[in-house]
């Protein structure tokens, strides 16, 4: 798959309930299928799909992407339903209930995305960690420093008894 169509199957990818997820209509779109096709095959095989492969989005999310990502309004001839949204897994899943060949090309690529992404993930936690770790025992070594700092000082701080003349004043 070129690297265009996946930079477009990336910018499918929303972060819904805290997981990646895919919508009905973008993946129809990818497997050149109609919205309404892809969901009668997913609710012809149902028990295939739980909650954490697919959901149904509520109103209130449903209103809060309409304005993010400007899609159709049900005034004005749009869904008349909320979309559904798969997860990793239900994309996967996809594959058994839409058998063309497509289907398995475009999920063989979507699934690709989504490995990429999870180690994208990891690797910034990872270096998010490093950094934290870095940053307390910085931290630690300033403090230290800085005690040792005001102890020579003390130590340093110059005594001159109260007769003697001042070096280069007259």
């Amino acid at each position: 798959m070129s690297k265009l169509k996946e930079t477009v199957i990336e910018k499918m990818i929303y972060v819904i309930r805290d997981q990646k997820v895919m919508f009905d209509s973008d993946l129809a779109e990818l497997y050149e299928v109609e919205t309404k096709v892809l969901n009668q095959a997913v609710k012809r095989n149902i028990s295939r799909f739980p909650i954490d492969f697919m959901f149904q989005l509520t109103t209130e999310e449903g209103e809060n992407l309409r304005s993010q990502i400007v899609t159709s309004s049900l005034i004005h001839g749009g869904r008349r339903y909320m979309p559904y949204v798969f997860t990793e897994n239900g994309v996967a899943m996809l594959s058994s209930v839409l058998k063309s060949e497509k289907a398995i090309q475009i999920n063989v690529s979507i699934m690709r995305i989504f490995t990429r992404l999870r180690s994208f993930l990891m690797l910034e936690k990872d270096l998010s960690d490093r950094v934290t770790k870095l940053e307390q025992g910085t931290n630690q070594i300033f403090k230290v420093v800085f005690e040792r700092l005001d102890s020579y000082e003390e130590m340093v701080t110059p005594r001159l008894p109260g007769n003697r003349k001042k070096v280069g004043l007259k």
